[in-house]
């Protein structure tokens, strides 16, 4: 019977960088489950890699099907941006584990939807000063930078990731992430137990 392994952490934590290493590793045979959003492309993204990017009417459409795993709803200052798990065919738990990339509102939601026993936290930790300088620098690269959105995204995880949450979600366990390399090994044996 396969896991899905949830990498979550705050933004610029290094959750795609540990996701994308994580994947490289042949040995751990990990399957990708790709998300879904309603927000625009980001340079640099590609349909069907990092994201499906639907439209609102495409998500409409998903939900008169009952296709929506989780969904979760972020008034951003560009607008609603919405991000979910659909149930498109892209999972077999009988025969496959799976990483992807969440927050802890989307782990919970996946728990109720495929039980406790199935989902596996994975939860990255950096410093805030260096979350924030690296995300500042991720957006200066943009060519279109939002500042006003970066902030927002940076006060919005004090919140969603407070160690109530944390606990209350029953995440114990928390990876530091300081050096990408080091941070990936650790992980890396910690799925291999929880696979045995």
């Amino acid at each position: 019977m396969g896991k899905i392994f949830c990498l979550m952490g705050k933004s610029s934590s290094g959750k795609d960088t540990v996701y994308k290493k994580l994947l490289e590793l042949k040995h751990l045979t990990l399957n990708t489950i790709i998300p879904c959003t309603t927000r625009p492309i980001r340079d640099g993204e590609t349909h069907g890699v990092e994201y499906f990017f639907y439209t609102e009417e495409e998500l409409d459409k998903l939900k008169q099907k009952g296709k929506i795993i989780e969904l979760r709803c972020y008034d951003t200052v560009h607008g609603v941006w919405k991000y979910f798990t659909a149930d498109d065919g892209q999972m077999d738990l009988a025969h496959r584990s799976y990483l992807i990339i969440g927050t802890l509102e989307s782990y919970v939601r996946m728990q109720d939807y495929f039980g406790r026993e199935k989902l596996v936290p994975i939860y990255l930790h950096v410093d805030d000063g260096l979350r924030l300088q690296r995300a500042l620098e991720r957006e200066r690269n943009q060519s279109h930078p939002k500042y006003a959105e970066m902030c927002r995204r940076f006060l919005a995880d004090e919140q969603d990731f407070s160690r109530e949450k944390l606990d209350a979600a029953g995440i114990g366990r928390t990876f530091y992430n300081r050096n990408i390399s080091e941070t990936t090994a650790e992980i890396a044996a910690y799925i291999q137990e929880q696979l045995q």
